[in-house]
């Protein structure tokens, strides 16, 4: 249970560092490269502190200290005016310190020191090593001296040692220095990652544009060998994607066109027999297979590359709205206003039109409204139908599937409508996702990036 237990504390730390550690490349790398630099200079400053500064300044309170204990000694030998007189000079000529006896003065109550500097804890040490007498020191109140009273019989010595003579001033002079490296690094090192790092995020951009169906003409491989490499093997494998694209869209469009043509010639032939009893379904076969050929030749034009323009959405939702009702569809529309997508109009009207005419075949009620969120519309196509089962969503999808047992070659549709709705929405770095809805049939949830904003 104690092992239980441990290992749950160490994967709750480890969570929580992953929570703070940065998720881009560019905060990654500049943590590779400045955490140790910063280590590297904490233990520096550690090791001067404590192997230089500290020593410096315990060697000069420890002359200030015996300075201050000689002239206290010879003061209580003679503590006449006129021997104090002479040894103040002399302390402030050969020694730097200013000297005055205050008779009727006694030492303040409390020292005025901070117990977190190093000077206050030397100069304690040193002074209390070296005299016998009570004293009292401030290190605070004057900015470039140190004031250290002592009391004698004869009365209170006062003295004033500059600062430099207590304590190491120059220390700050490394520490600056230190600092202005250690800022002058991370810069470098912030300038140098930032120009390895543009070029894979140029190259995300790319495969992002691409994945909308929005060619990149300006983009080309940059930065370092490995970059380069990625750039070109991903220039390479959208040719190839545009390649096989470009063959599928042909052949389907061939295969299309040369049937076309002896379909023609039947329809043409059943024409002049006239109204021959059994011709009747010989002529809605040719139907059927005309409307087979006319889903074959959108599918594979949907395939086919084309520029993305600025297309407002909300108005074109309306219009294949309008289009389904003069079919006496019963539609109810909620439309946003003002919503706009970057792609390619004809194959997202023809996208939204097969949503809808999929939801009237099946729906006596169909409902369609548009939303939008921070980066994202939603078009949302609901009906009444019967809807379709939860295990058969990703089915629906399948070219050429037709997910309803009952239908026919004498039902309209040949199951391609979902299937190029998907393929419009996937190029244009969107999706479709089925579910079932409120009103007890499906529902199409369209969900298509916004354009972005100039």
């Amino acid at each position: 249970m104690e092992k239980i237990t441990t290992f749950r504390h160490w994967l709750f730390r480890r969570r929580r560092l992953r929570d703070v550690t940065p998720k881009g490349l560019f905060g990654r790398s500049l943590l590779i490269i400045a955490l140790p630099v910063a280590l590297m200079q904490i233990t520096v400053l550690w090791m001067f502190f404590n192997s230089q500064w500290e020593i410096v300044t315990t060697r000069l309170s420890e002359g200030v200290a015996g300075d201050v204990a000689v002239v206290v000694e010879q003061f209580k030998e003679d503590p006449t005016p006129e021997h104090f007189e002479t040894l103040s000079t002399q302390a402030l000529e050969k020694m730097g310190l200013s000297v005055a006896l205050q008779p009727a003065e006694t030492l303040p109550l409390g020292l005025r020191s901070s117990i977190f500097s190093v000077l206050d804890r030397t100069l304690r040490e040193a002074l209390g090593a070296k005299l016998s007498n009570p004293f009292w020191f401030d290190t605070t109140r004057y900015p470039a001296y140190v004031d250290i009273r002592v009391q004698t019989d004869a009365g209170l010595l006062r003295f004033l040692a500059p600062r430099d003579k207590v304590f190491s001033t120059n220390g700050h002079i490394f520490v600056f220095w230190l600092i202005a490296a250690t800022f002058m690094q991370t810069g470098i090192a912030i300038i140098f990652i930032r120009n390895q790092v543009r070029p894979i995020q140029r190259l995300a951009n790319a495969a992002e544009r691409f994945g909308k169906g929005q060619d990149d003409k300006n983009f080309s491989p940059s930065g370092a060998r490995e970059v380069r490499r990625a750039a070109t093997a991903f220039l390479e494998m959208k040719e190839r994607i545009a390649r096989f694209v470009d063959q599928r869209t042909v052949m389907l469009a061939g295969v299309s066109h040369d049937l076309r043509t002896p379909l023609t010639r039947l329809k043409l032939q059943l024409a002049l027999m006239g109204d021959v009893d059994g011709l009747g379904d010989a002529r809605k076969d040719l139907c059927e297979m005309e409307r087979m050929l006319d889903g074959y030749l959108a599918f594979a034009r949907d395939d086919a590359p084309a520029k993305s323009t600025r297309v407002d959405l909300s108005a074109l939702v309306k219009e294949c709205v309008e289009n389904a009702r003069r079919t006496k569809a019963n539609i109810t529309i909620d439309v946003a206003p003002g919503i706009t997508i970057s792609g390619r109009q004809d194959a997202l009207g023809r996208c939204i039109n097969n949503l809808i005419e999929n939801a009237v075949r099946y729906g006596d009620q169909v409902f369609v409204s548009l939303q939008k969120n921070t980066s994202f519309a939603d078009i949302i196509i609901e009906d009444d139908g019967p809807g379709i089962a939860k295990s058969a969503y990703e089915d629906a999808f399948s070219p050429f599937n037709r997910l309803d047992p009952a239908r026919n070659l004498n039902t309209d549709g040949v199951g391609l409508g979902l299937a190029i709705a998907r393929d419009v929405a996937r190029a244009h770095g969107g999706d479709i996702l089925l579910g079932r809805s409120g009103h007890g049939g499906l529902r199409a949830v369209l969900h298509l990036p916004l354009a972005d904003q100039d």
